[in-house]
């Protein structure tokens, strides 16, 4: 496939995808490398393409990367802002013991968890990476829980 025939296909996709740089956290380049990378295409093939360096392209998708992270916790900030059950989880706490103190606090203010407890348990444990070492909460966690049910678990700072 040549590299006119990648960029074209790739620039179809963004406007597809309705991708809109004035309103993105990334910009078009930006948003070009992701989707030729997550295609599969190396960076060398990327710069190429585009007619810069192999450094280049690794420095735009470091920082498109960077840039989507922030989004990420971004968004998790917002939600944990406006969900109405907030549940601190203590460092040395069992993740086993963690649903029940998440139904308690959403029987308090009548939200209804759409987990059941090894679902939530595994959301949590999923959501909290490092801060969960084998059954034990090694970091303290935040878990939200929003008016629809959702779960989000954040790092406690």
């Amino acid at each position: 496939m040549g590299a006119i025939t990648v960029i074209d296909e790739v620039e179809a996709l963004l406007e597809d995808i309705g991708f809109e740089p004035e309103t993105s956290v990334l910009t078009h380049r930006q948003a070009q490398v992701l989707a030729l990378r997550e295609r599969g295409i190396s960076q060398a093939d990327i710069a190429d393409a585009l007619g810069t360096s192999r450094a280049n392209v690794s420095s735009v998708e470091s920082s498109a990367r960077e840039n989507l992270s922030k989004a990420r916790e971004t968004v998790a900030f917002a939600e944990a802002l406006r969900a109405p059950v907030r549940v601190r989880v203590p460092t040395g706490t069992d993740l086993y013991d963690v649903p029940q103190l998440v139904y308690e606090a959403c029987d308090e203010q009548g939200v209804k968890v759409d987990h059941t407890a090894p679902d939530l348990m595994k959301a949590v444990s999923d959501a909290a990476g490092p801060a969960v070492s084998g059954r034990e909460i090694s970091t303290p966690l935040i878990v939200g829980v929003t008016a629809e049910g959702m779960v989000r678990v954040r790092h406690q700072e």
